[in-house]
């Protein structure tokens, strides 16, 4: 007689039962709160409640309560978040995977539901296993094909991350206790043991090895992207692992370069170029490169850091200070946000806004140089905007035009 995935028979692997699935997934509460808490923090750090041109989820609606001001100190912090955020996720993969695997005979479970608590469970671990899956796979593609989904990645990923982690924290409060108790107990019982398991070819014990060693394999080919130098040629999986670009002070990595922004050389000449600025009662500067390199001139060193969770060591950036900029168009005292519009032609956050609080920093940089260098032209000559704690992309390459107070 012919067996059919609802007959628990049909299940013959001696490795499913409720201590390795419990081990699992213990696992999983850990790390899957961590990747929610630093997803929900990478979406504020791009201010999304400050100007529409830095939202791309305009309908979150009560979903975006938690925003609030991202902090410009200490300046490494999007670095680390986003770096902990796609290299947890990446490590997890196998985790999820096993755990997946090792609870798929629930999923054919007939009767669907045998009370109401049952009932919930299905649920939660229907929109759990989609919103698991949707989740990774649309973040890795991201990260790996950047920018994927131009336009529709963040809303995609946002609503996902909610409707996962919700079916993930009902889940939990349904299962966590008897979790606990699984891995307390010496002897296997349960539903998803096997009536009829097949002979073992390795212990349950040996299989969580096996699931770690991915982990680690994943994560070792993924965590050298945040770091320069050897580390970053192991990132094997990263698309920003390898070697340096290019030799000298502009060799650091980068996401867009000039040619795939649509920079035409002849606007960034020097005799060409002139950066925009307005500010209070429309009163508007235009300088060129010699003239913005005769003000004031201030070094900061801050990292790039950017969505797809790679980033560098601290650049060293001189350039004119922001909040200088902002005294020359009228405020001279508690600078206000800007909107930051660049020269380039294709990519997201061509225009982008920056809030008040950094401007102020005295960090917050027009950055002329770097590294002792001028900037070379993939790395946003003729200027560039560069913020102690921002993303990657606030960072705006090629600017033209910086308005003050209008956001």
């Amino acid at each position: 007689m012919r067996t059919t995935p609802a007959s628990p028979s049909f299940w013959r692997s001696p490795l499913r039962g409720p201590w390795f699935t419990s081990v699992l997934g213990l696992v999983l509460l850990v790390g899957i709160t961590v990747l929610f808490v630093t997803g929900l923090v990478s979406y504020a750090a791009y201010n999304p409640g400050l100007s529409p041109l830095n939202d791309k989820t305009p309908d979150k609606g009560v979903l975006g309560l938690y925003l609030f001001a991202w902090p410009t100190g200490p300046h490494w912090l999007y670095r680390l978040t986003q770096g902990v955020h796609v290299t947890l996720g990446v490590t997890l993969i196998p985790v999820l995977l096993a755990k997946l695997w090792s609870v798929v005979p629930k999923l054919f479970a007939l009767p669907p539901a045998r009370s109401l608590t049952h009932a919930l469970e299905r649920v939660s671990l229907l929109l759990l296993v989609g919103g698991g899956l949707f989740e990774f796979v649309t973040g890795v593609l991201n990260v790996q094909l950047d920018y994927l989904f131009p336009g529709s990645f963040y809303p995609l990923h946002f609503y996902g991350a909610w409707v996962f982690f919700a079916a993930f924290v009902a889940h939990a409060v349904l299962k966590v206790p008897a979790a606990v108790r699984n891995v307390r107990k010496a002897r296997e019982e349960g539903e998803l043991v096997a009536p009829r398991p097949e002979p073992p070819t390795v212990s349950r014990r040996g299989a969580l090895w096996f699931v770690g060693g991915g982990s680690l394999l994943l994560f070792a080919t993924t965590a050298g992207q945040s770091f320069d130098g050897p580390l970053r040629r192991t990132a094997l999986l990263a698309p920003h692992g390898g070697a340096d670009p290019a030799q000298g002070p502009n060799g650091f990595q980068i996401n867009k370069t000039a040619a795939y922004a649509g920079i035409d050389h002849a606007e960034t000449a020097e005799d060409a170029w002139r950066l925009v600025v307005v500010g209070r009662s429309g009163r508007t500067v235009r300088l060129g490169r010699t003239e913005l390199a005769q003000l004031p001139l201030y070094s900061s060193a801050l990292p790039i850091a950017c969505v797809e969770g790679w980033s560098t060591s601290d650049q060293s950036w001189r350039g004119v200070r922001l909040r200088d900029l902002a005294a020359l168009v009228g405020y001279d005292v508690d600078p206000p946000d800007v909107l930051v519009e660049s020269l380039q032609r294709r990519g997201a956050f061509r225009h982008a806004a920056l809030r008040a609080n950094q401007v102020a920093d005295p960090r917050s940089l027009l950055a002329l140089y770097v590294n002792g260098e001028a900037l070379s032209p993939d790395h946003g000559y003729p200027a560039r905007v560069i913020v102690p704690a921002a993303p990657g992309v606030l960072n705006t390459k090629w600017v033209a035009r910086l308005t003050f107070g209008k956001v």
